[in-house]
Order: C-alpha cells, then sequence, then structure tokens
C-alpha cells in the first residue's frame, strides 16, 4: 500500500505534536515515558522528531495520559495555528 504523501499542514501539526511530548516528557527518559505508555522508546522518539507526524488516536491518548496531558490540552496545542 502506497501512502498518500503527508500535507504541509499534516507535518507542521506533527512537529508541534513532537515539541509538546518533548516539552512534557521533562527530564523523564524516552524509555520511562514509553513504557508507561505501552508503547516502544523508537515509536516515542519518532513521534518526538516529526519522523512519524499522523500517529495514530490511541497512541496518542496513551501518551497524553502517560505525561498527564488532556486531549483537549493536545489538541489545542497542536491545532493550525489562525491566518
Amino acid at each position: 500500500m502506497v501512502r498518500t504523501p503527508l500535507t504541509p499542514e499534516e507535518r507542521e501539526r506533527g512537529e508541534r505534536l513532537g515539541r509538546l511530548l518533548r516539552e512534557a516528557r521533562g527530564p523523564r527518559s524516552m524509555n520511562e515515558v514509553a513504557t508507561v505508555a505501552g508503547l516502544s522508546a523508537e515509536t516515542l522518539r519518532k513521534i518526538e522528531t516529526g519522523r512519524a507526524p499522523t500517529p495514530a488516536f490511541f497512541t496518542v491518548a496513551a501518551l497524553a495520559e502517560a505525561l498527564g496531558l488532556s486531549l483537549d490540552e493536545v489538541l489545542t496545542r497542536c491545532s493550525p495555528l489562525p491566518a
């Protein structure tokens, strides 16, 4: 299956999500947060660096819970900026 290319907006939203997760993770290690969220550290690394800019909803939900973020906050912080 061939994936359609991401739009610039999707890539930008992925970058915002990555920044939010890095900020929320603070001094905790990727391994620690990934384990709490039930993910691999490599998956978290890809999301934080923007290499996986469109993670599944349940992946984002698990990370938000592990980091003490509400899904509303994730949505607000990752939504496109007003023009």
